[in-house]
């Protein structure tokens, strides 16, 4: 409540009421206070083993959050359980004109269209390599570079996983943003099958005879049952390690009446009206693969029953974006203990 009546309030009141501002000035200051703070301080003990990996908690960071990894210490400190960065592109690019960020309080909600504004996957690589890595574990989205063509996207998607593979302890692949042109449509069994067996191939050929980086693929909720089972399908077919469900939607049922205006902007829907379908969709991968790719749950997370019902569901790790950016790193220590209490 502190954060939501006080601190929320005049972050706003400072940066003009522009979100964009808002998350880039917190992302500034928590770059330089997260290198001064203890790791894990803050975080609910709650082990998990899922790919491989051993999580210190089930509650993650969404990509999106954080895209260049500036501030990887800090989600450390405030008892995040891994971290995913980026969504990371072959080449920097700006992303979409402003503005491209709206919050919607009455709904608990924010429609974005970003673009996969970032630095570029090179200049990852080069931060991490210089900074190191959060202490926890760090998954990289990548995705499709904006002036690519559609054609051309393999290469683009294998150029960022070679660039970031020595720092990457899971690689997402981003096929279903609404905010790049044509992007969902790699989503399609003929374009994903090419993608997938292609980084499959260059997993394989980077670990030189290890095991490879675990490949996710991180799914829209708008993909009817028939094309999810489709793409579940092909995913089983080329070694995908898991799924994560979900990203953004372009649907605007459970948006407030009152934000109304707000709902025609363009892009896509995160938040309160999406936790209803995030769970249907976990449990449907869930169901259709009977258990057999794991799956990370996210969207709509608001507090502890919201993340209890995606693990109810199927998910095994579950990661937190819009919640946290609207009511504070307390919703961390919260999710956290609900999910260690129900164990």
């Amino acid at each position: 409540m502190f954060f939501d009546k006080i601190v929320r309030p005049a972050l706003y009141r400072l940066s003009a009421h522009d979100p964009e501002l808002v998350h880039e000035r917190t992302i500034a200051v928590l770059a330089r206070l997260g290198r001064f703070a203890p790791r894990g301080v803050l975080r609910v003990d709650d082990p998990a083993t899922l790919l491989g990996l051993r999580f210190p908690n089930r509650v993650g960071l969404a990509a999106g959050m954080d895209k260049n990894g500036r501030a990887l210490p800090a989600w450390a400190a405030l008892g995040f359980g891994f971290v995913e960065v980026g969504t990371v592109t072959r080449l920097a690019q700006p992303g979409n004109p402003k503005p491209r960020l709206f919050t919607l309080p009455a709904s608990d909600a924010i429609i974005n269209r970003m673009g996969f504004n970032n630095d570029g996957a090179s200049a990852l690589a080069a931060k991490l390599a210089r900074d190191g890595k959060p202490g926890v574990p760090l998954g990289i989205s990548i995705g499709k570079s904006k002036v690519t063509p559609l054609e051309d996207a393999v290469e683009d998607y294998r150029f960022s996983l070679r660039a970031l593979h020595p720092y990457a302890d899971y690689f997402a692949i981003n096929v279903s943003s609404p905010n790049t042109p044509g992007l969902r449509q790699l989503q399609d069994r003929t374009a994903l099958a090419e993608l997938l067996g292609e980084l499959r191939s260059t997993s394989l050929e980077l670990a030189g005879g290890g095991s490879p980086t675990p490949v996710l693929v991180k799914v829209a909720p708008d993909l009817t049952d028939d094309a999810l089972a489709e793409l579940l399908e092909v995913a089983l077919e080329h070694g995908v390690a898991g799924i994560i469900a979900t990203n953004t939607t372009l649907s605007r049922d459970g948006v407030a009446a009152v934000e109304s205006g707000l709902a025609g902007q363009a892009g896509g829907l995160s938040g309160r009206p999406l936790t209803t379908r995030a769970a249907e969709v976990v449990r449907f991968v869930h169901d259709h693969t009977g258990g057999r790719l794991p799956i990370i749950g996210v969207g709509g997370i608001t507090g502890p029953d919201d993340a209890i019902r995606l693990v109810d569901a199927g998910a095994s790790l579950v990661q937190l974006y819009t919640g946290f950016a609207l009511h504070g790193p307390g919703l961390v220590r919260r999710v956290s203990r609900g999910l260690a209490a129900r164990r």
